[in-house]
């Protein structure tokens, strides 16, 4: 595999391979926005949205398996291409069914969970693709990139979708996914991805699959920080989907001539601009060297935040907590991402990052069947302080285990700009030496 230190045009190719991210991004994210607007008025159900969040997510949690063995054993250029081929197609053939006067359920939803395993597919690739790209001294800058792309698209996405849906119609949005989707492949076809060379035998798929489990369970810095990126993430998703509740609940009626539309309004716009200006400060700044004690810091501090949502009594200061809390999202994710693809294997990278998605796929729903039916019974006030106490004790728990401790200490040494560190396997002293 030819280094991305020695990529003599490697700041184009990123450029190109952002700019397909960004577009195709753009449109899928269109699509999100205006299908659970579209069963949100249509059905007013939450039986309905509760099965949409079912099939849009746990077919990616069960597909990020095969899709990161797949990522290490074929090119991943070409996973990204079919994948976001296959999505486009789905959507199409939704759009031209509901042109047709098909619109029932069950065609929505096997659209959505064909979406949602093409990104269990693609996910992994272009996260194993970067470090392809970008050489290793560059990688945090170029991941917050990529988050402030995916914070622009969070801003401007929804509003996009709300006019495209007042004004046209939802198909309409369907064949704009599809050209943006073609654009994306487009430019993704420019850029020239070598496949991974393993050396020695190429094992079977299924013996890919087993060892890659085994890697991922057996090497205590990446068990450690998927874990604690795991449980993180689902404490996260508490203010997340709670935080809108607790607007309409404590800070009902009328403020400063706000409707409730506008406060959940800009409840929303405060969390995507705080994420667009932390995924800019860090593609700029690039973080610190110690990437670890980026994200142990930044989760004490998800759980402060926390705390301080719950025991908010003014509304703009609840609007200014949000805001801190999207700032410090990349703060946690784009450390993590990026030790992963300093730390692990080139061609183990696609399995690894398989396991980064599940995590995230699970824990979505995972939030919505806990935390959704507590804030019925429980004030959302006691269960976001609950969520900063239990992000408290886990962090402290994840700093005192051995694995922890080992994190740290690895955190604290320097990548060598162009190079990839890896993790010894367990009882090869040989591979540490290497």
């Amino acid at each position: 595999m030819t280094d991305a230190a020695t990529r003599p045009h490697w700041k184009r190719d990123v450029a190109v391979f952002l700019s397909g991210q960004t577009i195709s991004l753009f449109g899928s994210m269109l699509v999100q926005y205006a299908v659970m607007w579209h069963l949100t008025l249509e059905t007013k159900s939450g039986t309905v949205m509760a099965l949409a969040a079912l099939f849009g997510f746990l077919p990616q949690a069960i597909v990020s398996i095969f899709g990161g063995v797949w990522a290490d054993r074929l090119n991943r250029k070409a996973l990204i291409i079919g994948a976001d081929a296959v999505i486009a197609a789905s959507t199409l053939a939704l759009a031209l069914f509901m042109l047709g006067g098909v619109d029932a359920l069950w065609l929505i939803y096997l659209t959505l969970a064909i979406r949602s395993a093409g990104a269990g597919i693609q996910s992994p690739a272009v996260s194993a693709l970067v470090p392809q790209l970008v050489p290793s001294a560059h990688l945090m800058r170029v991941n917050g990139m990529l988050a402030t792309i995916q914070s622009v698209m969070a801003l401007l996405a929804p509003a996009a979708a709300g006019v495209l849906y007042a004004t046209a119609s939802l198909t309409t949005i369907f064949f704009v996914d599809v050209v943006t989707a073609v654009i994306g492949i487009g430019l993704l076809a420019m850029v020239a991805v070598p496949t991974i060379v393993r050396a020695g035998e190429r094992p079977g798929y299924f013996t890919d699959l087993v060892e890659g489990v085994k890697y991922v369970a057996t090497h205590r810095l990446i068990r450690w920080l998927l874990l604690l990126f795991g449980v993180i993430f689902l404490l996260t998703v508490a203010p997340s989907y709670l935080t809108p509740l607790m607007v309409v609940r404590s800070f009902g009626g009328d403020f400063f001539g706000l409707d409730e539309v506008a406060k959940l309004t800009i409840l929303e716009l405060a969390f995507s601009i705080g994420m667009l200006a932390g995924g800019v400060v860090i593609s700029i700044w690039g973080g610190t060297k110690n990437r670890v004690l980026m994200i142990i810091a930044s989760s004490v501090l998800f759980g402060l935040l926390s705390i301080a949502l719950g025991l908010s009594t003014n509304l703009w200061l609840f609007f200014g907590i949000m805001f801190v809390v999207g700032l410090a999202v990349p703060f946690f994710s784009t450390p993590a991402m990026t030790l992963l693809q300093l730390r692990v294997e080139p061609e183990r990278q696609g399995r690894v990052f398989g396991f980064v998605g599940i995590v995230m796929a699970v824990s979505m729903p995972i939030g919505m069947v806990v935390f959704g039916p507590l804030a019925d019974v429980i004030p959302v006030q006691t269960l976001l302080v609950v969520a900063g106490v239990i992000t408290f004790v886990v962090v402290a728990i994840a700093v005192v285990v051995p694995a922890g401790r080992q994190a740290i200490r690895e955190g604290r040494a320097e990548t060598p700009a162009g190079e990839q560190p890896v993790i010894p396997e367990p009882g090869n002293p040989e591979a540490a030496e290497r």
